[in-house]
């Protein structure tokens, strides 16, 4: 993405510098050597990794730098492979992320309320604290708070746009000015960026080599069963992530499934219209429900929905063989439901079944 001479003049620009931000003991890391890891080829026969040698061909284990899944998601994504981390889900980038970069019981992340809640439970695993800067009233990101919530031992900032479970994208001019001004490192997870209108930030990367975006596999691709997430971000921070990782992170059978679904970009973006055509027309029939208070924006394929007695509601929809998700209790979504975008069938039937109770 830049050379070094290009890196360096952008590091000292805004004081961002990785080891400023990396633990020690990852600085020092060696990682696990794996017999994949220290060959790469063809060959007659292979003795080195004290496999089985029968029940081929998954008495193999598969690469662990995933290079032909790389390179296509790169044609996909129009990002260099050096430039992209293939994990669990994106779960696993949050995690490693965090485990990299923040020293437990000592360094804290900033993340914005509500929003997605595997970087709090991330970060408490790692004993790492995690202050929440609330949202506007309309859910829009407040940039000067964000900074203030910072110190020194703030290393990591988390972001999610379009937000879960609030649905819409936040500011990008904001975004990125918390880029230019934090000298840590700022996550912006996109999982439901092919729904919205507003474009990727990945351009955005060769600028910024503090910043990392997170995708995913689960939702326009519909791959949510095969945990296959996304990071990508400089080559810096992309070499740290797979230093640390789990050499067989994803396994042959992900990594063959993943190659044949990546040829289907045309079928993913025919999903894709057919979802945002249906969240907007759920959007327009669920707002004449009269105990619906309002639909709130969304770039996602979900809405967040205000209803009167929206606990009662949802157990009503549990009877009825219908799963949405309570988010009553969180933080600026009082008494809301947030209803996934399903096929025309399945948002029929939950349509029906609210008419019901009228």
């Amino acid at each position: 993405m830049t050379n070094s001479s290009d890196k360096n003049n952008s590091a000292t620009s805004f004081g961002w510098g990785i080891n400023k931000c990396l633990r020690k003991n990852i600085q020092n890391l060696k990682p696990y050597s794996s017999a994949r890891s220290e060959y790469a080829g063809e060959a007659m026969v292979f003795l080195d990794a004290n496999e089985n040698p029968f029940n081929q061909p998954y008495n193999r284990y598969p690469d662990p730098q995933q290079k032909a899944v790389k390179e296509k998601v790169a044609t996909v994504k129009k990002m260099a492979p050096e430039n992209i981390f293939l994990g669990n889900g994106s779960d696993e980038a949050i995690d490693l992320l965090i485990r990299a970069f923040c020293e437990p019981g000592v360094d804290n992340i900033v993340t914005i309320a509500p929003t997605y809640g595997m970087y709090q439970v991330a970060a408490d695993v790692s004993d790492i604290e995690v202050r929440q800067v609330a949202l506007t009233d309309d859910f829009q990101l407040d940039k000067s708070k964000v900074l203030a919530a910072t110190s020194d031992n703030t290393k990591l900032i988390f972001l999610c746009s379009p937000n879960n479970p609030t649905g819409n994208s936040l500011n990008k001019e904001a975004m990125l000015e918390l880029v230019s001004e934090f000298n840590g490192i700022v996550i912006v997870d996109e999982a439901y960026i092919d729904f919205a209108p507003e474009k990727t930030l990945m351009a955005e990367l060769k600028s910024c080599p503090n910043m990392v975006i997170l995708q995913t596999f689960s939702k326009a691709w519909g791959m949510a069963g095969l945990r296959l997430g996304m990071a990508f971000a400089d080559t810096e921070i992309i070499n740290v992530l797979n230093k640390i990782k789990y050499p067989y992170n994803l396994n042959v059978l992900i990594q063959e499934k993943a190659l044949e679904l990546l040829d289907k970009k045309d079928t993913v973006q025919k999903w894709v219209s057919l979802i945002v055509a249906e969240r907007e027309k759920m959007k327009q029939l669920l707002v004449e429900l009269p105990f619906v208070v309002k639909v709130y924006p969304s770039d996602a394929n979900f809405l967040l929905v205000q209803m009167h007695d929206a606990t009662g509601i949802y157990n009503y929809l549990v009877e009825e063989g219908i799963i949405v998700r309570d988010r009553s209790k969180i933080n600026l979504c009082n008494s809301c439901l947030r209803i996934t975008i399903g096929s025309p069938d399945e948002n029929t039937t939950l349509l029906n079944a609210l008419k019901r109770l009228i």
